[in-house]
Order: C-alpha cells, then sequence, then structure tokens
C-alpha cells in the first residue's frame, strides 16, 4: 500500500464564508444540485444494510488490502479500559491510546446521533421531499463512516470495539432531536456538522506526530478519515442550506456553547486539542481552508464560491 502524504497544498481562493447570505431560490437550487451530486458519489440506498453501494465497495477495498499496525498499542487492555468511559488518568496514555479512545468517543455520539435519526426518517422510497431523501441518504453515509471509524481501530489492532449507547438523559436527548421541527434544528444540527468537519482536520494534523513509528499506519488512518472528510464537507454545504438568514444568525452566536459542551465530555480532547482554536476556525471557516485533494471530489453551495452564476458540481 502506497503511504499517502499529508495534505500540503490548500484549495486555492474563490470561496466565501459558510456563513455567505443566501436567496430561497438559491437554496432550493442547491438541494437539487447536492442531490445529483449525492447520488452520483454515494451510489444506491441499501436499507436493510444502513448501507450505500460505494460506499460498501470502498470499504471492501480497504479490507482487501488492510493495513495492520506492526507496534500496536504498549498495553491494549488500556484502550479497551477506557474507551467507553474514562477509568485511568489520561495524562497515563501514550499518545496513540489518547487519540483512538478520543476518536472513539467522538464517533460513539455520531453514532448515537444517527441511530435515533435513521428510525425516524422513512425509508427512501416513502420520502416525499427531495430534503428527505437527503436526510436519508445524509444519515446512511454517517453509518458508512462508522464502518470507516471501525475499521481505523482494526489498523490498530483494536478488533474488540463495540458502540455503546450513552447514558440515559443523554441518550433520551438524541431520541428527542429528531422530532424538534427543522426551523428549530437547523442551527445546531449545521454547528455540529461544522464541529466534525474541524476536528477531522486538527486530528489529520496529528496523525504523523502520533504515529511516527509507522508512516503506513498514518497513512492508511488518514485514507479513511479522509473518505470521511469528503462527505463531512458535502454535509456542511447541505446543512447550511436548510438556514435562512435568522438560523445562519443563530449559528454563529451557538458555535462557542456547543463545541465546549461537547468536548467537555471528551477528557482527552483537553490533552490533544486546542478546541478555543477550533472555535476560531469554526467561525471563519470557508473551503479555503481544505486540501485540494479533498475539494476535488466534495460539493460546496454556490453562494459559497466567489463566482454563484450555479451550483457547484
Amino acid at each position: 500500500m502506497q503511504t499517502i502524504d499529508p495534505p500540503q497544498s490548500k484549495a486555492p481562493g474563490g470561496y466565501k464564508s459558510i456563513f455567505a447570505p443566501s436567496t430561497s431560490r438559491e437554496r432550493k437550487a442547491n438541494f437539487e444540485d447536492y442531490w445529483k451530486f449525492d447520488l452520483e458519489h454515494s451510489g444506491e440506498i441499501l436499507e436493510e444494510e444502513r448501507n450505500l453501494t460505494k460506499k460498501k465497495n470502498k470499504l471492501a477495498e480497504f479490507k482487501e488490502n488492510a493495513v495492520r499496525s506492526k507496534n500496536p498499542l504498549p498495553d491494549p487492555e488500556v484502550f479497551y479500559r477506557n474507551y467507553v468511559h474514562l477509568e485511568d488518568d489520561p495524562k497515563s496514555f501514550d499518545r496513540k491510546t489518547l487519540l483512538l479512545t478520543c476518536i472513539y468517543k467522538f464517533a460513539r455520539h455520531e453514532w448515537v446521533g444517527i441511530t435515533a435519526a435513521w428510525d425516524y426518517l422513512p425509508e427512501l422510497v416513502r420520502c416525499k421531499s427531495l430534503t428527505d431523501k437527503i436526510s436519508r441518504y445524509h444519515i446512511a453515509e454517517e453509518f458508512c463512516h462508522v464502518r470507516l471509524f471501525r475499521e481505523m481501530f482494526e489498523t490498530c489492532q483494536l478488533d474488540r470495539v463495540e458502540w455503546v449507547p450513552l447514558g440515559k438523559w443523554m441518550g433520551r436527548i438524541y431520541m428527542l432531536f429528531p422530532y424538534v421541527p427543522e426551523a428549530i434544528m437547523a442551527a445546531p444540527a449545521f454547528v455540529t456538522e461544522l464541529m466534525g468537519i474541524t476536528f477531522y482536520m486538527h486530528v489529520d494534523a496529528m496523525l504523523d506526530e502520533v504515529f511516527h513509528d509507522e508512516p503506513e499506519v498514518a497513512g492508511r488512518i488518514r485514507e479513511l478519515l479522509h473518505e470521511i472528510m469528503v462527505d463531512e464537507l458535502a454535509h456542511i454545504g447541505q446543512r447550511r442550506n436548510f438556514m435562512g438568514p435568522i438560523s445562519n444568525w443563530l449559528a454563529r452566536r451557538i458555535i462557542t456553547p456547543l463545541f465546549k459542551a461537547f468536548f467537555a465530555d471528551i477528557p482527552e480532547s483537553k490533552l490533544l486539542l486546542d478546541v478555543n482554536q477550533m472555535i476560531k476556525d469554526a467561525k471563519v471557516f470557508d473551503y479555503s481552508q481544505v486540501s485540494q485533494e479533498l475539494m476535488a471530489r466534495t460539493w460546496v453551495p454556490s453562494y459559497c464560491l466567489e463566482t454563484t452564476a450555479a451550483p457547484a458540481t
């Protein structure tokens, strides 16, 4: 397997802020354009498997050419003892264990949220609106991300990872989210997508340092992470498309409290991440922060381009 170098070249200029104003007419055209992109990008939906054909095939390629660590964690039991609930002092963890437990806890929140949303949303054949179809595909893509996260753990010879529900109260909150009207949820749903891509970009930047002794493992985890990031970049634009002026205004103002509340539930983040910098990055996000390699594979709303004559494909 050829090791992928970390992205060095950033996307060229020509992008506006993710918070750039948009009209309802522009957003309608962008929903239609995004749907065309998503069908081509992800393939057909497999309802019984909560999967998508192209995503399924891509994961099969990774597994057929699997990379497995030759220098596994110093003590894998430290990971297994702490990956769901922290039992030990995270300051005692080696950097690999610290990063992997942090990734699990982040992904676990994603898994709980999408499980509740999948049960709420109708199957694709019963979706009455384009936005419902888009939402169904979105959640299916997120389940594909969960499989990619599992492959990251298996790359590090951690094959006993299970997705465990959150506590009673937090679990109930996630169960209620799908029933909240879109007008209320548009801003926080968008901010969670923005949080995701910000987190992944910061993780991407530290992979070579954490896995300095195994560049092939760093390269494979980066490949898996980039598969997720391509979708998340498109999801930011898709979720931004649900927001009119009021939601757009609100989203800017809830970035700080949502980021801080979320990462407060992940103790490892204090030792790995500069959450204040992540907040700053999110507030000024535009697609020029992202590598050209990823931008070539994703989707951008037309109103986030300097030239907005037509939706980006």
